[in-house]
């Protein structure tokens, strides 16, 4: 099966270098196989028979012994992203100024993240949950600074607990997955 693995915070900002050709060569030397990434921010694509809780067992191993700094992922299998594509929001086909999606990492406490976000007082935004995401709208690019989604989420212990891709990086990883 065809997964992809999402990591969260790597080679932002100078910290956290991660160099996607090394990757690529150790994730293969795990046994993954077509093993492939996505510009530099985290997108990593593999083929494995083994079950899902393996998968994530094998990479939390893998993280603490060579990137410690990567302390939360997601993974998502081709079937996953599927499922997520057939519940885009109807909203997600407009114009937009912005279009993100948050997705949950192993682990991480998704009911009490959507409660959190539940009850952000919205401004010009808009926002729609899925299984494995949240999917956040921006209408106008005025005013950006004091969203809920600046203002709040972006300082809330829940922030390091998601990992964030735009609209054009998210139907990226669909064409790798090849579902789009």
């Amino acid at each position: 099966m065809r997964y992809v693995l999402l990591l969260r915070g790597i080679n932002v900002g100078g910290k956290n270098k991660v160099v996607m050709a090394e990757l690529r060569q150790q994730v293969a030397g795990l046994g993954y196989e077509a093993v492939q990434t996505y510009i530099n921010s985290g997108n990593l694509f593999f083929d494995s028979d083994k079950v899902r809780e393996e998968i994530i067992a094998d990479f939390q191993d893998f993280f603490a012994s060579h990137y410690p700094f990567v302390q939360t992922f997601s993974l998502l299998s081709a079937s996953d992203y599927v499922t997520e594509l057939a519940q885009l929001p109807d909203w997600w086909q407009e114009d937009l100024v912005r279009k993100d999606v948050l997705f949950f990492t192993e682990g991480m406490d998704r009911k009490g993240f959507l409660d959190y976000v539940g009850s952000l007082e919205l401004g010009d935004e808009c926002f729609s949950f899925t299984e494995h995401a949240v999917y956040w709208g921006k209408w106008t690019e005025k005013e950006y600074l004091k969203t809920a989604y600046h203002k709040q989420l972006g300082k809330s212990h829940f922030y390091k607990q998601i990992t964030i891709r735009n609209d054009r990086t998210f139907a990226k990883l669909a064409e790798f997955l090849g579902k789009q």
